[in-house]
């Protein structure tokens, strides 16, 4: 049959190398399992007509052989009924009913050769199917984080770019700081030059110490005259 043939065949595939050419392993897995389910639907279909026919031969032998059993009776009673001719005609009819029953018994038996086989078939494609599922779920499971490898890499790979951009702008920022302290020290020169010249003015600007030194010169006090009359002063008190 056409169906098992193709079955034998994917079973036969190497379904780990279709995997890798497929642009999108998940959606060819699901395709996969999705096609093996309509064949299992089919192989069920199949199957379930042969045991259905086996089932009909087996009928028809047994009715055959209740057949020869009642001609073989029916022959026994016309015999003790004494009717010779009688009992002739059922052993006649269970001899036509007796050359029947061999072929019968051999379309019973071919029936249930085939039923044997497509059992064989549909157990072990459901068999097949719910590996191939489980498989699904692990073959899935990797997919998913091969994708979730992938985002982290480009991720990885714009973080370094970030970074570099990072960078930039450190150095921007180190060179604003720079020249903002050349202007700050450039202004704190400016103001203690100017600082110092207001301080050296100041101190010739309304000095009392000075000017009182200049007021006693001005009056015309002699330092040597007056250590004199103190010296004068002090002898008298002795």
């Amino acid at each position: 049959m056409e169906i098992l043939k193709r079955f034998k065949d994917i079973m036969a595939s190497n379904i780990n190398a279709m995997l890798d050419k497929a642009e999108d392993p998940e959606k060819m897995i699901d395709q996969y399992l999705r096609d093996l389910n309509s064949d299992l639907g089919k192989v069920k279909s199949e199957t379930a007509a042969i045991m259905a026919a086996e089932k009909r031969e087996r009928r028809e032998l047994q009715e055959l052989q209740k057949e020869i059993d009642d001609m073989q009776r029916y022959a026994v009673k016309a015999l003790e009924a004494g009717n010779e001719d009688d009992a002739r005609k059922f052993l006649q009819r269970k001899a036509e009913v007796t050359s029947r029953e061999k072929d019968m018994q051999t379309s019973v038996e071919l029936a249930a050769a085939n039923t044997v086989q497509m059992r064989q078939m549909h157990d072990k494609l459901e068999s097949d199917i719910s590996e191939l599922e489980s498989r699904r779920q692990e073959l899935k499971g990797k997919a998913a984080v091969a994708k979730t490898q992938k985002r982290m890499n480009e991720f990885t790979s714009s973080m370094s770019g970030a970074g570099d951009r990072l960078s930039a702008f450190d150095r921007m920022e180190q060179k604003i700081n720079q020249e903002l302290d050349e202007a700050q020290a450039m202004t704190e020169l400016n103001q203690s030059s100017k600082t110092d010249i207001n301080d050296l003015a100041k101190k010739y600007d309304g000095d009392t110490n000075v000017d009182a030194e200049l007021d006693s010169l001005k009056g015309g006090i002699n330092v040597d005259d007056e250590l004199e009359a103190l010296k004068s002063q002090l002898g008298k008190n002795e």
